[in-house]
């Protein structure tokens, strides 16, 4: 889990960029960054963000964004990310770690706690879309020219191909992938057994089972391993940008709609007194602007007119939902990820090759 801290700072240590209408200033602090509104006598809310592995780019700009919002409507906010796997980061938060709001990118995440009475039951009835301000779908990324000629999920299945994908017992991104895999099988006419077959010889090929999709990145891009990433389609500009050009993405046929579901820590804003500056701050993701930055990280918006206007980084692509192919994500999870579901099935093929 790594952190990065955006929060208030006195006057005097103000050394660096105005933003907004001179609303907020973004302050070196040690090893990140501080986000002070500058235009506010109110007491400053502060807020924890706790996210998944790859979203802590996005949620930088987001932040800088929001707290000059604020500002510039007499609040003041401070934001701190704490970013990792999934699911060790709302064991974390259910074991106490101070969040305000949780962003994940799976519903059963946000189901643990709401299990935890950390957050309502009915979570996904708080913002509009299901609590999903955006949306990405897994994808396939390889290595410049595509040396291994890789179109879709079967090819990762072939002997002298090595997928590198996150964990799905702590990541987001692995569950997404076990289950793009699957669900592109039945899409194509398989039978759930062929499904089941598939997404066992893929998994089984894997290297190593990073704990998130950041380090799933890091082990592909930086140390060469494996001969494709299965990642979501947002990560694929950042990792362009950190590693250079030498990658292309493959759609695959058919791939799962990954939603971005995001709640309040009831028992945190409550104590803290923080429940408008959380509301304020999960709203401002529906925004105009929050929308256009979701957009610039190519995360898909879900406002239509933000979307159409960015429709050239979004190609068309068939997909299919969680709840369309696998009852929703209690269900699946259940059946695919608990202990002794089909995951670790796979995983036992794995251990006896």
């Amino acid at each position: 889990m790594t952190r990065t801290t955006f929060s208030a700072s006195s006057p005097t240590s103000r050394r660096s960029l105005l933003l907004a209408t001179g609303a907020a200033v973004l302050i070196p602090l040690g090893g990140g960054l501080v986000l002070q509104g500058c235009s506010s006598s109110k007491p400053e809310a502060k807020l924890l963000n706790v996210s998944y592995d790859v979203s802590r780019e996005f949620y930088k700009d987001i932040d800088t964004a929001y707290v000059a919002a604020a500002a510039r409507n007499g609040d003041k906010v401070s934001i701190q990310q704490s970013h990792g796997g999934s699911s060790k980061q709302v064991r974390s938060v259910a074991e106490g770690l101070q969040a305000d709001v949780v962003t994940m990118n799976q519903a059963s995440d946000i189901d643990f706690l709401a299990g935890k009475g950390l957050v309502d039951k009915d979570w996904a009835s708080k913002f509009p879309n299901h609590a999903s301000p955006t949306t990405s779908i897994s994808v396939i990324l390889v290595r410049k020219g595509n040396p291994k000629s890789i179109h879709d999920w079967a090819d990762l299945a072939r002997p002298d191909v090595q997928a590198i994908i996150p964990n799905p017992k702590t990541s987001g991104n692995g569950r997404y992938t076990w289950l793009a895999i699957w669900g592109s099988a039945l899409k194509s006419g398989q039978t759930p057994d062929q499904a089941r077959d598939l997404s066992t010889r893929v998994f089984t090929q894997v290297p190593v089972l990073d704990g998130g999709g950041r380090a799933a990145t890091t082990s592909f891009a930086q140390r060469n391993m494996g001969d494709a990433l299965v990642t979501f389609e947002s990560e694929v500009p950042l990792i362009r940008k950190e590693f250079g050009d030498k990658f292309q993405i493959v759609y695959p046929k058919w791939t799962i709609l990954a939603e971005n579901p995001v709640a309040i820590v009831n028992t945190v804003v409550d104590k803290k007194g923080t429940r408008k500056a959380a509301t304020d701050y999960l709203n401002f993701l529906w925004s105009p602007e929050g929308q256009e930055i979701a957009a610039k990280f190519h995360m898909r918006p879900r406002d239509p007119q933000v979307l159409a206007r960015h429709a050239q980084d979004f190609p068309a692509q068939q997909t299919f939902t969680v709840d369309e192919l696998f009852g929703g994500w209690s269900k699946a999870q259940a059946e695919h990820f608990k202990d002794g579901g089909t995951y670790d099935q796979a995983m036992a093929k794995r251990a006896g090759k």
